[in-house]
């Protein structure tokens, strides 16, 4: 049977996880599948996976010595290319697992995020990001030798041992971590200008969890057609609409990159500018999927990234996406609700219960938006000050 495509090319990987004993079981479990997904957005094939259970990782390899050797034989049997953890890996770990792997491409789960944020990023704002990114992993990865350690000696008139070949190595790289920084700030300030001639309305951020359909919620509100996938980190550029929430308000809805568990610190940092409209927004309307089974460790990760980027303070609506479920239902329980819809209407009482796909709940989550921004904003304006405004500008 003749084939639709060629996979001769195709990149094939191995999942790998040290699952620590203080560790939740069913979320380390959860963690690998997500990775999967993860793989499979930045267009890798999951051929299979490797887990091993220890008190702490390897210094040197992640795995044990025998794991290592069954990862090597793992990969030989099944033609893969790929080996991914799971767990973060440092620069020796890196480099002592390529030398007992040879030939094997060894990444980590910030690995596959860079590459997926690399190949979604449009805006130059986002390019720079991801590049600053990958820049600093870079100076991290870069293993040290003990004769890179060494300084060299001063010369006349000069004090002291003078630089380390280390130093010397990496000044390029972090001469471009400086020059990356200056750009970004750049470009907030410009951001930063643009908003503050915005806020003749109310700013309400989408933020939540990655692949919890904060695009199509926006598409919905807005009438718009932002780029919608059922994948992962569909969403790297922020998106604003002007919004009715009815006849005579109006907020600007933003649409922002999601978070993920794990998400690497140096990664926050450099989206920080763009994660930066959460914290100076009215209003956050934080999205989750309410049909997936741990929907409170997405809850969880996401009010502490929220922390994190200095926006826990910001008030928040919590919306639970994806569901069509009759809110009575959820309050009532019984055989009719989903049981994880139960447990959200039972630890969430204030959530929104919505469907972006079906419009179910939007007017609910209207009028929760306009009770909050009632609250904590002056700046609702009518339509028709609008346009006496846009009438007098010059």
């Amino acid at each position: 049977m003749k084939k639709l495509y060629s996979t001769e090319h195709e990149e094939r990987a191995v999942l790998a996880q040290v699952v620590l004993t203080q560790e939740d079981a069913d979320e380390a479990a959860d963690s690998l599948l997500e990775l999967g997904r993860l793989a499979d957005t930045a267009g890798i094939r999951v051929v299979g996976q490797l887990t091993q259970a220890r008190g702490r990782p390897d210094g040197g390899t992640m795995f044990g010595r025998g794991k290592v050797a069954e990862l090597s034989a793992l990969l030989q049997t099944l033609n893969a290319t790929t080996v991914i953890f799971d767990n973060p890996l440092n620069a020796i770990q890196v480099f002592r697992l390529k030398e007992a792997l040879p030939g094997i491409k060894v990444l980590d789960r910030t690995d596959v995020i860079l590459l997926i944020f690399a190949r979604r990023a449009r805006s130059a704002e986002a390019q720079t990001q991801v590049e600053l990114a990958q820049t600093q992993l870079l100076l991290q990865r870069i293993p040290v030798l003990e004769e890179q350690q060494r300084f060299g000696g001063g010369g006349t008139g000069v004090r002291g041992p003078g630089e380390s070949r280390l130093q010397v190595r990496n000044q390029p790289i972090k001469r471009r971590i400086q020059d990356l920084k200056r750009k970004l700030e750049e470009i907030e300030r410009r951001e930063t200008g643009r908003a503050q001639m915005k806020r003749r309305w109310p700013t309400v951020c989408l933020v939540g969890y990655t692949n919890a359909g904060k695009s199509t919620l926006l598409n919905l509100f807005a009438k718009s057609d932002a780029y919608v996938d059922d994948r992962l980190f569909a969403t790297l550029d922020t998106k604003t609409r002007l919004v009715n929430l009815d006849k005579r308000r109006q907020v600007l809805l933003t649409d922002t990159v999601g978070f993920i568990r794990n998400l690497p610190h140096s990664l926050v940092a450099s989206f920080r500018s763009t994660l930066s409209i959460a914290v100076h927004a009215d209003l956050l309307l934080l999205v989750v999927d309410a049909a997936y089974p741990r929907v409170a460790d997405h809850i969880r990760v996401c009010r502490e990234t929220l922390v994190e980027i200095g926006a826990g303070d910001v008030p928040c609506i919590l919306v639970c996406n994806k569901c069509d479920t009759d809110p009575a239902l959820l309050k009532q329980g019984g055989d009719s609700a989903p049981t994880n819809l139960q447990h959200l209407a039972e630890g969430y009482p204030q959530a929104i219960p919505v469907s972006a796909k079906t419009g179910y709940g939007i007017d609910l989550l209207k009028q929760a938006m306009i009770g909050e921004l009632e609250k904590c904003c002056t700046l609702w304006q009518l339509p028709s000050a609008i346009s006496a405004t846009s009438r007098r500008a010059p």
